[in-house]
C-alpha cells in the first residue's frame, strides 16, 4: 500500500473523527450536523464558520466512505505532484467555494418560490414558520472539495487512463472529469429533492478550474522572465527547513561581509607598508650620497622607527 502524504492523511483522519463524534454526541442529544452543517444564510442557525466546518460532517457511512475513498485515491496523487501546502490550499478553497455556490443556489430557489412573502409554509399538512422551514436547508459533506480534487487530477493528468465502474475499459483523465461534470450539470438542472447538492459539486469544480488556470498563468509569466520551479511538481520544504535555509543565508552574508572587510584591511596595511618602505629606501639612498649627518631629525626618526 502506497504511503499516504500528510495532508491527505490528516483530512481522512479529521473526517473520520468528526463522523464518530457525530454519533457519540447524537447519543447525548446533540446534533453536530445541525451545529456545523451549512445552513441557508437567511436561516436563524446560519453562522459564517459553517462554510468551513460543513465539509467535515457527513449524512451517513456511505456518504463518508465514497468521499474518503475518492480523497484517498486522487488526493494522494495530486498532493505528491503539487506539494502539501498547495494541495491543502486548493482543497479547502474548493470546499468553501462549493459552499458559496450552494448558498447561491438556495437563494435562487428561495427567490423563485417567493418564500420571502410568506410567514409560514405547509409541508404535507404540517404548518411551520418560514424561519424553521429554511432552517432545514442544511448541507454537509466533503463532496465539493472532492469534486475539485477530481478536476485537479483531470487537468494535471489529462492523458492518464483510469477505470470507472461500471465501464469495462479505462478512460483518460480529461474525459473522466467531463463525464462527472456533465452528470452533475444535468442532475442540477433536471433533479430536485434528491438530497444531493449538485450545485455544490459543480461549484467545487468551478473554483478548482479558476485556481489551476491562475497558477498556469503565473507559471507562464514567470517562465517568460527567467524561469520558475513549476506549478505541478515542486519540492515542499518544512518550516524547519526554511528556517535553516534562512539562517544559512544570513550566516553566508555575514561571513562574506566580514571577509570583504578583512580583505580591505589587508590591502590598506599593504599600501601603508609599501609607502613606508619607499620612504626608507629614499633615506638610505640619501645616506649613500651625502652621509648620515645629512639626515634631518624626522628622517632619522623614520629610519629607526620600525613600528
Amino acid at each position: 500500500m502506497r504511503q499516504i502524504p500528510p495532508i491527505t492523511k490528516n483530512l481522512l483522519i479529521i473526517n473520520v473523527l468528526a463522523f464518530l463524534a457525530y454519533y457519540v454526541m447524537r447519543g447525548q442529544g446533540v446534533d453536530m450536523n445541525d451545529i456545523f452543517g451549512l445552513h441557508f444564510f437567511l436561516a436563524p442557525d446560519f453562522h459564517i464558520y459553517q462554510l468551513f466546518t460543513y465539509m467535515f460532517m457527513h449524512g451517513g457511512f456511505t456518504h463518508l466512505f465514497f468521499n474518503m475513498f475518492a480523497l484517498w485515491m486522487f488526493g494522494c496523487t495530486i498532493e505528491n505532484a503539487w506539494g502539501s501546502r498547495r494541495f491543502l490550499y486548493y482543497t479547502l478553497a474548493c470546499g468553501v467555494g462549493a459552499g458559496v455556490f450552494q448558498e447561491c443556489a438556495q437563494f435562487v430557489s428561495y427567490a423563485v418560490q417567493g418564500l420571502a412573502a410568506y410567514d409560514t409554509v405547509n409541508i404535507e399538512g404540517m404548518v411551520m414558520p418560514m424561519s424553521s422551514y429554511i432552517n432545514l436547508w442544511n448541507t454537509v459533506g466533503f463532496s465539493g472539495a472532492v469534486y475539485g480534487i477530481l478536476l485537479g487530477f483531470g487537468m494535471t493528468y489529462p492523458e492518464e487512463r483510469i477505470f470507472i465502474f461500471p465501464l469495462p475499459v479505462p478512460i483518460k483523465g480529461k474525459w473522466f472529469v467531463c463525464i462527472y461534470a456533465a452528470i452533475e450539470l444535468f442532475s442540477a438542472l433536471g433533479t430536485t429533492g434528491d438530497g444531493v447538492a449538485h450545485v455544490a459539486h459543480l461549484g467545487g469544480m468551478a473554483i478548482g478550474w479558476v485556481i489551476i488556470r491562475q497558477w498556469r498563468r503565473q507559471y507562464e509569466r514567470r517562465m517568460a522572465f527567467g524561469g520558475w520551479d513549476g506549478y505541478e511538481i515542486r519540492e515542499e520544504k518544512s518550516l524547519a527547513d526554511r528556517l535553516r535555509q534562512w539562517w544559512a543565508s544570513v550566516t553566508a552574508a555575514f561571513t562574506a561581509r566580514k571577509d570583504s572587510g578583512s580583505a580591505y584591511d589587508r590591502d590598506e596595511r599593504n599600501r601603508t607598508e609599501e609607502k613606508r618602505q619607499e620612504e626608507i629606501d629614499r633615506i638610505l639612498e640619501k645616506i649613500k650620497r651625502s652621509g648620515y649627518d645629512s639626515l634631518t631629525a624626522d628622517e632619522r626618526r623614520k629610519l629607526f622607527d620600525r613600528k
